[in-house]
């Protein structure tokens, strides 16, 4: 297997507009699948700026952050158990070049306490990208010494990003069918993606069980498209 970094990741991942649609659109699915531990998170206005934020959280140690501030989008995150953990000894200190070169803009968002443990900042991928640019960056990390067959993913670029830099339904399906053990239609899950304004046959197509009142409220806080009342087919 072919090793993946962050060197990697910027190749796939997309301009700023369709990620955070992505972003959104996982964290809706995965509400309709479980209100609870969902696994994907989306605000559309967090914080005193108000910018969209997108999470990840496997409840075993492993996440990420996307901020998507006006001057560009900022991408953070932490596999905890990455050969570059910051906890791989007692020095406890970033991948040499980890934080390097990130924008005057978002550095601010590199001390933010609401992405703190014990003060700091937990991370072994940082990638960036500029408003106006169309090129994600990273800082001068070097994962030479990290490479060989037995180390695939060093940083836990793959790990953590692989399902989003993919963005498609077939994706998302296969993740569904590990992460909450149920066959998935893939033909809603793909009307989703495309930003279909929600209608309850698409909720009832992905979760029989599920509350579309529930699942709508959802999709207004993170700023996904409702069908108008009198478009909306009985489920």
């Amino acid at each position: 297997m072919a090793a993946v970094t962050v060197h990697d990741l910027v190749q796939q991942l997309p301009p700023a507009d369709t990620l955070l649609h992505r972003c959104r659109a996982f964290a809706l699915l995965d509400a309709v699948f479980d209100q609870r531990y969902r696994r994907h998170t989306f605000a559309a206005a967090w914080g005193p700026r108000g910018v969209p934020l997108a999470g990840m959280d496997n409840y075993s140690g492993d996440e990420y952050t996307i901020v998507f501030d006006p001057s560009g989008v900022l991408l953070l995150g932490f596999d905890h158990e990455s050969p570059a953990t910051p906890w791989r000894d007692d020095d406890h200190e970033h991948w040499p070049g980890l934080l390097d070169g990130v924008p005057d803009p978002l550095t601010g968002y590199l001390r933010e306490p609401a992405f703190l443990f014990e003060d700091f900042l937990d991370v072994t991928v940082v990638a960036w990208l500029e408003t106006g640019d169309r090129t994600w960056r990273h800082g001068p990390v070097d994962f030479s010494e990290l490479l060989d067959e037995d180390t695939p993913d060093p940083d836990g670029s793959a790990h953590l990003f692989g399902l989003l830099a993919d963005g498609s339904a077939t994706a998302y399906v296969e993740f569904a069918a590990d992460y909450f053990g149920r066959n998935v239609d893939a033909v809603a899950v793909a009307a989703v993606l495309a930003g279909q304004p929600l209608r309850p046959e698409i909720v009832a197509a992905l979760a029989p069980e599920a509350d579309f009142a529930a699942v709508a409220v959802d999709a207004l806080a993170m700023g996904y498209p409702l069908a108008p009342s009198g478009d909306r087919q009985p489920s």
